[in-house]
């Protein structure tokens, strides 16, 4: 039997009714815990559902990595390769790939009553059209065959707004080439991602027009894009692709390229990694704000329970002994603030989650609303740190117990 935890119990559990000074102090520190721990909840959901919801969406407009011709040009009018010399079968068979497609782009001009720049993104018989289902506000994707071009296409509502276009308009986009081309496309689908600067830019069509508008043959595309299964291999992965591609020419004796999502658009994911430093700021505080309010109340503790600590010490109890019998009594304290913490912190998540009641600017924020990513791991994590580094903390001030002498301490009421 555990005597100090039996002691502890005892005196944690006693009859509330008991006048007692250190009472409001530590229902206080429950507090003080259970405030922290919901605020790191919430900080950690919050932010990775930021990571998440950003991170799902640019993907969904260029894959997690993209092999192209390796030339200097950032620009949306690409020089092409030839897909037939990419090994495509063994590129597949590498773990954690899901999904190989190509694509072509070429910038144009939509002219309704306004007048646009946009992007055609070209896409191949074999899209995975996952990610714009989910976006869809109005219609549906377009089906491709291989008899014919399909003449339908995706514009963004943001986009349907500015040219006032609406589900079924037929709209024509003019290329500036010479000598100056146009082609005539049906919205068939809707589509808003949150992105603003996105949807402004991507009309979602065959890609069989921007090869024929660049007189590129059936093989030649701008470049393949891969959708992978996890995210967190995205440069493991990257590097088996470039691997596999290695000593692979075309035929002017260029190379390839082979860019991740990250390297695509630095900008947001150094934005998205910033937030991580924050979040880290934020559990330090809320850990040292619970860390103090359980230093002062076990001190009170302490104080008042000195002459209960006499005499434990008169009938021969050492000094660790006593010191555990009230990080026992500190640990069940922070046990019921966690409690309380988690059913606050899970609570207000799934309440958002599901309800979405705080919303948000996305043309700053790239998503409506504040986004909730609730992790099993991160929760057991958050718990489990928020317990050690608290106790931790209690080991040093338990110290004074040792200066407690029997004599004095049974005097002490």
């Amino acid at each position: 039997m555990n005597l100090e935890l039996f002691i502890a119990k005892k005196i944690t559990y006693k009859n509330k009714s008991d006048r007692q000074i250190s009472r409001p102090i530590i229902s206080i520190a429950t507090l003080g815990i259970a405030l922290g721990l919901a605020v790191m909840i919430l900080a950690v959901a919050i932010v990775t559902g930021f990571k998440a919801g950003i991170t799902e969406k640019l993907t969904g407009f260029g894959s997690h990595i993209q092999i192209s011709n390796y030339d200097n040009n950032n620009s949306f009018e690409t020089y092409p390769i030839d897909e037939n010399l990419i090994p495509i079968e063994r590129l597949s068979q590498i773990d954690g790939i899901k999904h190989i497609q190509s694509y072509a782009t070429k910038p144009g001009i939509i002219k309704t009553n306004e007048i646009e720049g946009v992007v055609i993104n070209g896409i191949p018989l074999n899209y995975d059209w996952s990610f714009f289902k989910d976006k869809l506000v109005e219609g549906d994707t377009f089906n491709m065959v291989n008899s014919k071009k399909s003449n339908e296409a995706l514009i963004s509502e943001k986009l349907a707004n500015l040219l006032h276009l609406k589900l079924g308009d037929k709209f024509i986009v003019y290329f500036v080439q010479q000598p100056i081309r146009q082609r005539a496309f049906k919205i068939s689908g809707i589509y808003n991602s949150g992105m603003d600067e996105f949807d402004k830019l991507f009309v979602i069509a065959d890609m069989r027009h921007i090869q024929k508008l660049n007189n590129w043959s059936a093989n030649q595309v701008s470049g393949l894009e891969f959708i992978l299964n996890d995210f967190t291999k995205l440069e493991e992965t990257k590097d088996l692709i470039r691997d596999n591609i290695t000593g692979i020419f075309t035929e002017d004796g260029s190379t390839f390229k082979v860019r991740s999502i990250k390297q695509k658009y630095p900008q947001i994911f150094n934005w998205l990694e910033m937030l991580d430093i924050n979040v880290w700021i934020i559990l330090g505080l809320m850990i040292l704000v619970a860390g103090f309010n359980m230093i002062s109340g076990l001190l009170i503790i302490i104080l008042e329970k000195t002459n209960m600590i006499g005499i434990l010490k008169a009938l021969g109890t050492d000094n660790w002994s006593v010191r555990k019998i009230f990080l026992y009594q500190s640990s069940m304290i922070i046990g019921k603030g966690m409690i309380l913490g988690n059913l606050i912190g899970i609570g207000i998540c799934l309440i958002q989650y599901h309800f979405q009641l705080i919303g948000l600017d996305p043309v700053n924020y790239y998503l409506d609303t504040v986004p909730i990513n609730l992790n099993i791991v991160h929760l057991i994590l958050l718990n489990i740190g928020t317990l050690i580094a608290t106790v931790s903390m209690l080991i040093v001030p338990s110290y004074w117990i040792t200066r407690i002498t029997p004599n004095k301490a049974i005097k002490f009421d």
